[in-house]
């Protein structure tokens, strides 16, 4: 079965003022597959996936060159709408960042700010992207109540419900799990595992381990290159390149 590239990046740069953190990045994301991304603190791979939902543009002084394609659109464009972009590429980040609201409001944002007012449609979509996330069960008795009473893997599993409140695509995840307890890292693993039947996911992650669990592609960054890209099995069996063989060991890093 051919694999659908859902991501194209092509001689991706990417400069902080004078310093350049990303080398021309190539890399193929394909659709309805986990990619994980590893390497190295301050290696480029956060930089790289804040790249595909152009929250970089946020930080002052970032210029980039070259180009990334979804579906085949370029995203760097003067006329790349990027709140439509953010909507189809979803983020969720390192600490659960629950908004300070019901548990309702924080999954009904989103679609209110893309202009949906009616409440049974609302309400619809809360409960099904709080079921899509593996968290309606149990919160559906307290949708009312502040989201900053969940616990932390609760609270993550809110976010990724209030990124599927908007129907995105993609879902970047950069480090989900490092704030979480071994029991909530399970089960955000099983949510990733239902949700890239549905959605393309792009994680970053320090856990080897974790890499080698829930991905299907592997991505190994070092000092803001792409060393090497291949399917999961071949980057932790038989890495090609030595460089990616001695990190996955854990020789360095």
């Amino acid at each position: 079965m051919e694999q659908k590239v859902k991501i194209h990046s092509e001689k991706l740069n990417l400069f902080y003022q004078k310093f350049q953190a990303l080398h021309d990045i190539e890399m193929e994301i394909f659709e309805n597959r986990v990619t994980a991304l590893i390497g190295p603190s301050g290696c480029g791979k956060s930089t790289f996936l804040r790249c595909v939902n152009r929250m970089n543009d946020l930080i002052q002084g970032t210029s980039i060159k070259g180009q990334i394609y979804l579906d085949q659109d370029p995203i760097y464009t003067k006329d790349t709408d990027v709140v439509a972009l953010r909507k189809k590429v979803g983020m969720v980040f390192q600490k659960p960042s629950a908004f300070p609201m019901s548990i309702y409001e924080n999954v009904a944002y989103g679609p209110k700010v893309h202009g949906i007012k009616d409440k049974a449609k609302l309400d619809e979509i809360v409960e099904t992207s709080l079921k899509k996330a593996n968290l309606w069960e149990e919160v559906k008795g307290r949708l009312k109540e502040g989201a900053g009473k969940l616990s932390g893997g609760q609270q993550q599993r809110l976010v990724i419900a209030r990124v599927l409140a908007v129907n995105p695509e993609v879902i970047l995840m950069d480090e989900p799990a490092s704030a979480l307890d071994p029991i909530s890292t399970a089960k955000l693993e099983e949510l990733i595992a239902e949700l890239k039947i549905n959605y393309t996911i792009v994680i970053v992650t320090h856990n080897m381990q974790q890499a080698a669990r829930i991905s299907d592609f592997t991505g190994f960054f070092l000092n803001g290159v792409l060393v090497e890209f291949n399917t999961t099995d071949v980057m932790f069996v038989n890495p090609k390149d030595r460089k990616t063989q001695d990190y996955v060991t854990g020789r360095f890093g």
